[in-house]
């Protein structure tokens, strides 16, 4: 195998690529890139079993071929190169010769075969999203998907469409998040993708690319993405039943400005550590949220304007989920509805139903 390429765009495709490549593995392939140059493409694989990254970028092939370079330091090699253009050329023991102008590297790579094969998409149905709706509608859910692997469908977004609405849900035992949002497609499906799949299609999506497209197969998924295709495994198991989850109705509703219950909150949490751990207090009641936390390290309170309809309540939260789901709210104001102090505080837009956030309270003990 032979071909010269842009330095530039084998290195910003590598980079990419090599989020999917395995740090450690038992299997040595698993921690290299596949390289296949025909047709004036260089096609480059990462693959480490739950997920794979493929994309090409343009070359002047002088011999066709395949072969597996080490991702580390293949992508270190080109970041170093000085060159605009390099040149790759393997032999048939193996030993692949990097160079551009003076600079030059030898490396060992293995045998293509070697390579697992990606998986295929079979009996997939797909449907294709806007970008910049995907990239609202996962940061506003996945700060609530779950980190650990007690139960590991939780570490996913559950993607439920039903004809022309697409809804998003996560959910993490302590905290769920829901967002709707209109999409141009027909029938029904549901799957649940990693929220690593995610991330990697976030960040592979680009300024100009306008929309996502989906392949969803019984057990694996693929997205094309500008000039990448993504391929995942699917999670399997139970989802929680959400809907049994929200609360119905409410004996409070509080409509505050979201920056300033968000700024807030965040002032108290200035006591608030991993090592020293406290609910945060709220009262709502006369049109007035009061806030206050004490730890050993002090005490703080603060007091905003709000509209009450209802019950005054007292009741005690995480400050960081309560935060993470502020966050996540793209309105200047935003609704609480609250069903006494054990039941799950629910955050709502003032108008429509674009999201659904519910964090559980923390039980207060008597002061």
């Amino acid at each position: 195998m032979k071909f010269v390429c842009s330095t530039y765009d084998i290195c910003e495709a590598v980079t990419n690529v090599q989020r999917a490549v395995s740090t450690k593995s038992s299997l040595p392939a698993l921690e290299g890139i596949l390289l296949k140059a025909e047709n004036n493409l260089i096609t480059m694989s990462g693959y480490d079993l739950e997920i794979a990254i493929t994309t090409t970028c343009q070359a002047n092939i002088v011999n066709e071929g395949s072969v597996i370079l080490n991702a580390r330091l293949f992508g270190e090699i080109l970041k170093k190169i000085p060159g605009d253009k390099v040149e790759i050329e393997t032999d048939n023991k193996l030993s692949a010769r990097i160079s551009s102008g003076a600079t030059e590297f030898s490396i060992m790579a293995m045998a293509a075969e070697e390579y697992p094969e990606l998986p295929a998409i079979n009996d997939n149905s797909s449907i294709e999203i806007d970008c910049e709706i995907l990239r609202s509608m996962v940061s506003q859910t996945i700060f609530a998907v779950s980190t650990t692997d007690i139960k590991p469908v939780h570490t996913g977004i559950l993607f439920e469409v039903d004809d022309d609405n697409l809804k998003l849900i996560a959910v993490d035992g302590y905290r769920l998040a829901i967002r709707n949002e209109k999409i141009k497609n027909s029938g029904s499906m549901r799957f649940i993708i990693p929220s690593k799949t995610l991330n990697e299609i976030m960040k592979l999506m680009g300024e100009d690319d306008k929309t996502v497209k989906f392949n969803i197969g019984s057990r694996h998924i693929s997205f094309d993405v500008g000039n990448f295709l993504v391929i995942s495994r699917l999670l399997e198991g139970e989802f929680l039943d959400y809907r049994s989850a929200i609360p119905q109705g409410a004996a409070t509703t509080v409509v505050v400005n979201t920056k300033s219950f968000t700024n807030s909150i965040d002032r108290i949490s200035l006591l608030i550590t991993d090592r020293l751990k406290s609910p945060v207090r709220c009262v709502f009641e006369n049109n007035e949220i009061s806030m206050r936390c004490t730890t050993a390290m002090g005490k703080a309170s603060d007091k905003l304007e709000c509209s009450i309809n209802g019950d005054s309540l007292e009741i005690g939260f995480n400050n960081k989920y309560f935060l993470d789901a502020l966050r996540a709210v793209d309105s200047d104001m935003v609704k609480i509805e609250l069903n006494g102090a054990t039941s799950p505080i629910k955050i709502l837009p003032c108008d429509g139903d674009d999201f659904l956030f519910l964090v559980l309270p923390v039980r207060l003990k008597a002061e």
